[in-house]
C-alpha cells in the first residue's frame, strides 16, 4: 500500500471584510434589503508546497463580523487553513446583501474593495517551507566562478548568498523543460530574483526528495555574467500502476496514524511483512473512515481522469485534488482539505480529506473594549437563530456562518457580531465555531424635530409663528433577557399646542410565544394608540373648487400574532377596538363632508363621514394578514413574486352594530428580463413589474373606510383620492425598469377602476365631488437614491405633472 501526501503546509493569509453602516435600524429579512460592503482581501502570493498532513488545521482563524445598523464599523478577518488547489474555485462572495451592519443581506463580493472576483481562489495559498521573505534590495554575493558553467548544489560555497535569476523544471521523462503552467511549479517555494543560502537551496532539494511526487530530483545551477544563478530542477515523476475506482473518504477527527519506520536491517521477510501489516492498518483506516460529501457527478470525472491516464501519476493526483478541492470551495466548505492519497499501485485510489466537522460551538458576549462578560440575552435565544448547519457534528460551510450573521444581526440586539471558526486543538480536523457578541443599550430614546412657518398677521411671519414639532420615542429591548421589548412614541406638529394633533403609540412586543425552545416562530404585539389622518375619500374631482379637508382621528387598541414561516413570508392575525372621530380643518367633529359654496361659504351638508351620523364611530374588527415573499436581489434588482391578503371582519359591536368583511389581494410579480452574472459591481438585469390590487367589502361600510383611487401608491398622475371613492376596487399597473450607471430609469402604465361601486358608497362622495370613478396614466421616471422623480400623464385630462415621491411604488 502506498499513499501520497497532498501538499498542505499551512498558513495564515490576512483577508478582511469590513462594513459600515449608519442608519437607523431596519427590520431584517433574507433578502429583504440590499446593503454594500466592502471586502478586502490580502492574500499571499506563494505557490504551495508539499508537507505532511499531520499539522492540518494550525493557524486556522476565520472570522465573520457583522456591525448592526446602530454602531459603525466592523472588521472580519480570515486567517484559513492552506489551499491545496492551485488557483482553485472562486466563490465571489460579498456584494449587495452580505455581511454589511444593520438588517441583514447576504449575497456577495470578492476581491479588494470589489475589484477581484476570485474570493475563494487561492485563499488557503501556503506558504514557502524555507524560504524567508527576501527583500530585493537585499545584499547578495557574487558565484565567482566562470560564467555559463554548470555547478552542483554540493559545490556551493556555504558563506555567500546566491541570487537566482532563473528557476526552470525539466522532466527526465519527457526529456524537455516544462513551463510554468505546469502543476509542479506550484511544489517550489523558491523565487526568481531571490536570494538563498546553500543550505536553503539543499533544505528546498531535500523537501522535493521526500514529498512524493519525484521518483528522483536533483539541483543544479548555471552561472551568469552578472554573478547571478540560473537554477535548473530536474526530476522523474512518480508512477504507479492504473487504477478502475475511486473512493473519498472524511478522516476529520481521526487520529493520524503514525508511520513505523523500517529498520534497514531488515531481512526480506520481515519487510514483506512490515508491508502486509501497514496495508492491513490502512484498510481499517479506510474502514473507520466516513464517506465525504463530494457528489456522484464529481466521482463520475475523476473516474474519467484515471481511464484517460491510464497509470497513476503524480500530475493526475495533482488534478483529482484540483476537482475535488474546487468542489469544496464551490460549495462553501472553506475549511475542507485534500490531505492525502492512499492505495496507490492498487485499482482502487483512495482521497482522504479532512472536511471541517464542528466539535464545539461557543457563544461568547464582549463589553465595548472586547472583554468578556456575562451577557443579558438569553443563549437558547442565539441558538434558535443558528442554522442547522453550524452546530456540532456539521461540517463548517460558508454560508451557514453568513445565515447564522443575518439571523442573529436581525434580533436587533446586538452592535457587533463575529463568527470565528477556529482549529480544535483537542480534536484534530475539529472546528470550534466562537460566536462573539456585544449587546445594545437596553434603553435607548430619541428626539426628532422640525419647524413649520405659519404666517401671521398681515401674512408675514413672526418669531411667534414659528411652530416647532416632532417625535419624542424611546424604547427598552431585550427585557429578561428574551427580546421583549417596550416602544413609545409621540409626535405632534405644534409642541406649544400639542393637544390640537397629538398622536401616540406605546406597544409591546413579545417574540417566542410557545416559547424560546419551541421552533414555531410566533410574536405577540400589544399597542395601544392614537393617530390622525387626512381623509382622501372627501377629494375633489377635476374642475372642482378645493374641498375642505376632513381629518380622521383613530384611537385605540389592538393585538395581534403573527406567525414567521420564513424571513419574508408570514401570517398575523388578531383583534382591533378602536373609536373613529372624524374632525374639520378647525378640528370640530364633523359629521358630514363638506363643501364651498358659489359665495365663498362652506356648507357642511356633505356625504356622511361616519357610520353612526354623528362623526364618532366605536367598532371591533378581527383582523389577519398573510404575506407570501419570494423576491430576491440580483445586483440591487428585486426579482421575484409578493402576494398579500388582508382581511377585516367587523364583529357587530359598536356604534349601529356593524357588521362587514372587507378584503384586499395584492399580487405583484417582478420578471427578470435578461440573465446577468451576479456578483460585485456587475449590471442589474432589466426588470418588468406587473402589479394587481383587488379590494372589495360585504356589509357594512363607513366612508373613512371606502377604498380611494388615484395617488403614488394607487395610480399616479393624480392627487390621493382624486379618482373617487367606492366599495369594491381594481387596480392594475406595469412597470419595466432598466438599470442605467448606478440606478435605473423606467416607463409605467397604470389604470384604476371603482366597478361601478362608487354609487354604494354612503352619500356617494364620488359623485359629490365630481370624480370619474376610474382613471388611467403613464410615464416615466428615474430612481435618485431613495427619491423617485416621475412625469405622469392624467389619461382623463391628458396633462402632465412631474412628482417627486419618496419609496418604491411596488
Amino acid at each position: 500500500m502506498h499513499s501520497f501526501a497532498a501538499p498542505s503546509h499551512l498558513h495564515t493569509p490576512s483577508t478582511s471584510f469590513s462594513s459600515t453602516t449608519r442608519r437607523p435600524l431596519l427590520p431584517s429579512s433574507s433578502r429583504a434589503s440590499p446593503r454594500s460592503t466592502n471586502i478586502q482581501c490580502q492574500l499571499p502570493s506563494q505557490n504551495p508546497k508539499p508537507q505532511k498532513p499531520n499539522s492540518l488545521l494550525h493557524s486556522l482563524s476565520k472570522p465573520l463580523a457583522l456591525a448592526s445598523a446602530s454602531a459603525a464599523t466592523l472588521l472580519i478577518r480570515i486567517n484559513p487553513i492552506s489551499n491545496l488547489l492551485p488557483g482553485g474555485g472562486g466563490d465571489n462572495f460579498g456584494g449587495n446583501g452580505g455581511l454589511s451592519g444593520g438588517g441583514g443581506g447576504g449575497g456577495g463580493s470578492g476581491g479588494s474593495d470589489g475589484s477581484s472576483g476570485e474570493f475563494w481562489e487561492k485563499l488557503f495559498s501556503p506558504s514557502p517551507a524555507i524560504a524567508d521573505d527576501n527583500n530585493q534590495t537585499q545584499e547578495w554575493d557574487s558565484h565567482g566562478l566562470p560564467a555559463n558553467i554548470v555547478v552542483q548544489l554540493n559545490k556551493l560555497s556555504g558563506f555567500k548568498k546566491y541570487k537566482l535569476s532563473d528557476i526552470l523544471f525539466f522532466d527526465r521523462r519527457r526529456w524537455a523543460t516544462v513551463g510554468t503552467e505546469d502543476s509542479f511549479f506550484e511544489m517550489v517555494s523558491l523565487r526568481p530574483g531571490g536570494i538563498y543560502t546553500k543550505t536553503q537551496l539543499q533544505k528546498e532539494l531535500e523537501t522535493l526528495a521526500t514529498c512524493g511526487m519525484f521518483e528522483k530530483v536533483d539541483m543544479e545551477g548555471k552561472t551568469n555574467p552578472d554573478g547571478t544563478l540560473a537554477l535548473t530542477i530536474s526530476f522523474t515523476e512518480s508512477t504507479w500502476q492504473s487504477a478502475d475506482r475511486f473512493r473519498c473518504i472524511n478522516v476529520g477527527l481521526m487520529a493520524q496514524s503514525k508511520p513505523i519506520e523500517m529498520d534497514p536491517d531488515m531481512t526480506d521477510k520481515e519487510k514483506l511483512e512490515y508491508y502486509k501489516n501497514q496495508e492491513k492498518d490502512y484498510k481499517k483506516r479506510i474502514e473507520r473512515a466516513r464517506p465525504c460529501l463530494l457528489p456522484m457527478q464529481v466521482h463520475r470525472e475523476v473516474l474519467q481522469m484515471l481511464r484517460d491516464q491510464g497509470k497513476v501519476s503524480a500530475r493526475l493526483l495533482q488534478k483529482i485534488r484540483d476537482r475535488v478541492q474546487k468542489w469544496y470551495n464551490d460549495e462553501g466548505y472553506a475549511c475542507a482539505q485534500v490531505v492525502n492519497f492512499g492505495n496507490l499501485n492498487t485499482k482502487e485510489v483512495v482521497c482522504e480529506v479532512v472536511e471541517g466537522d464542528i466539535t464545539q460551538l461557543v457563544i461568547q458576549f464582549q463589553d465595548k473594549l472586547g472583554n468578556v462578560v456575562e451577557g443579558n440575552t438569553q443563549l437558547p435565544v442565539i441558538r434558535r437563530e443558528l442554522p442547522r448547519q453550524l452546530r456540532q457534528g456539521n461540517i463548517f460551510n460558508i454560508e451557514a456562518g453568513k445565515q447564522a450573521l443575518r439571523n442573529i444581526n436581525s434580533l436587533g440586539l446586538f452592535s457587533n457580531i463575529e463568527v470565528n471558526p477556529q482549529p480544535d486543538e483537542k480534536n484534530e480536523g475539529g472546528i470550534i465555531v466562537e460566536i462573539k457578541l456585544k449587546e445594545l443599550d437596553q434603553k435607548s430614546a430619541e428626539v426628532s424635530t422640525e419647524w413649520s412657518i405659519v404666517p401671521g398677521r398681515g401674512g408675514r411671519p413672526t418669531l411667534a409663528s414659528f411652530q416647532p414639532g416632532g417625535t419624542v420615542s424611546f424604547e427598552h429591548r431585550n427585557l429578561n433577557g428574551f427580546n421583549r421589548s417596550i416602544l413609545g412614541s409621540l409626535t405632534t406638529s405644534n409642541f406649544f399646542n400639542p393637544q390640537d394633533d397629538l398622536s401616540f403609540k406605546l406597544e409591546y412586543v413579545h417574540p417566542y410565544l410557545d416559547g424560546v425552545y419551541n421552533p414555531r416562530n410566533r410574536t405577540f404585539r400589544a399597542s395601544c394608540f392614537n393617530s390622525r389622518k387626512l381623509s382622501p375619500v372627501f377629494t375633489g374631482g377635476p374642475g372642482v373648487d378645493e374641498v375642505p379637508p376632513i381629518w380622521v382621528d383613530r384611537a385605540g387598541v389592538k393585538a395581534n400574532i403573527t406567525e414567521n414561516f420564513t424571513r419574508q413570508s408570514k401570517f398575523t392575525y388578531g383583534l382591533v377596538m378602536e373609536e373613529i372621530t372624524t374632525r374639520d380643518e378647525s378640528s370640530h367633529i364633523s359629521a358630514n363632508g363638506q363643501r364651498v359654496l358659489p359665495n365663498g361659504g362652506i356648507s357642511a351638508d356633505g356625504p356622511p363621514t361616519t357610520l353612526s351620523g354623528t362623526g364618532v364611530d366605536r367598532m371591533v374588527f378581527l383582523q389577519a394578514n398573510i404575506t407570501r415573499d419570494n423576491t430576491k436581489f440580483v445586483n440591487g434588482a428585486i426579482v421575484g413574486e409578493r402576494n398579500v391578503f388582508q382581511v377585516d371582519q367587523g364583529l357587530g359591536i359598536g356604534s349601529n352594530f356593524p357588521f362587514f368583511n372587507r378584503h384586499q389581494l395584492t399580487v405583484t410579480r417582478f420578471l427578470q428580463l435578461k440573465q446577468v452574472e451576479q456578483g460585485p459591481s456587475k449590471p442589474p438585469p432589466h426588470v418588468l413589474v406587473l402589479h394587481g390590487h383587488y379590494g372589495g367589502c360585504v356589509g357594512d361600510l363607513p366612508s373613512y373606510d371606502a377604498f380611494t383611487l388615484g395617488g403614488p401608491y394607487s395610480v399616479r398622475g393624480y392627487n390621493m383620492g382624486e379618482l373617487g371613492a367606492a366599495r369594491n376596487i381594481l387596480e392594475l399597473g406595469a412597470e419595466i425598469r432598466i438599470p442605467v450607471r448606478n440606478t435605473h430609469v423606467y416607463a409605467f402604465a397604470e389604470h384604476g377602476n371603482d366597478l361601478g361601486s362608487s354609487k354604494d358608497v354612503k352619500g356617494n362622495p364620488t359623485e359629490v365631488y365630481r370624480r370619474m370613478g376610474n382613471g388611467s396614466s403613464y410615464g416615466v421616471g428615474v430612481k435618485l437614491g431613495l427619491v423617485r422623480a416621475e412625469y405622469a400623464v392624467d389619461h382623463n385630462s391628458g396633462t402632465g405633472a412631474i412628482f417627486f415621491r419618496f419609496g418604491e411604488r411596488y
